[in-house]
């Protein structure tokens, strides 16, 4: 069962919003589906992994006139995706790089997927910024939007 780690990065450089999980897709006996399967020191190095990338991210931005970047980095037996908004707010997913036995289900999670889940996040993400309340660069606390997000989560991943 693959494991996930996504971000949404402000302006600022500084986490809005964080979500780590594992895939609902093919559970096996070992992993409880959306619970991630991180070994301890990976857990402990993953905003350092998704803060790294925002160099790469800003790089590939301005040689791209996509939102979705693509695999963007990888550290420590991690793929780095990224995704970033017209307003500069970026998007990681982190998630682990397919060994033999998760191989065919990681070929299943195609570029075409994970552009569709960032788009949906995306468009969450907007209607947020609507919300008279919330300004950019606050951290994103609404137990709604977490929810929501783990809907996309599970519809796509």
């Amino acid at each position: 069962m693959a494991s996930y780690y996504f971000t949404i990065i402000g302006t600022l450089d500084r986490p809005l919003y964080e979500l780590e999980f594992a895939s609902f897709k093919n559970p096996t006996a070992q992993g409880v589906p959306g619970k991630s399967q991180f070994s301890a020191s990976v857990k402990e190095i993953l905003p350092f992994i998704a803060n790294s990338s925002l160099d790469v991210v800003e790089d590939a931005q301005w040689n791209s006139n996509q939102f979705h970047l693509g695999k963007i980095d990888a550290f420590f037996g991690l793929q780095v995706n990224g995704y970033i908004t017209q307003g500069n707010i970026k998007f990681l997913l982190c998630y682990e790089t397919p060994t033999n036995a998760n191989l065919a289900l990681h070929a299943k999670q195609d570029d075409t997927t994970l552009k569709q889940f960032f788009n949906e996040v995306n468009d969450l993400y907007v209607k947020c910024l609507l919300n008279p309340f919330y300004s950019v660069n606050d951290a994103i606390t609404s137990p709604d939007f977490d929810l929501r997000v783990k809907l996309i989560v599970r519809k796509y991943l």
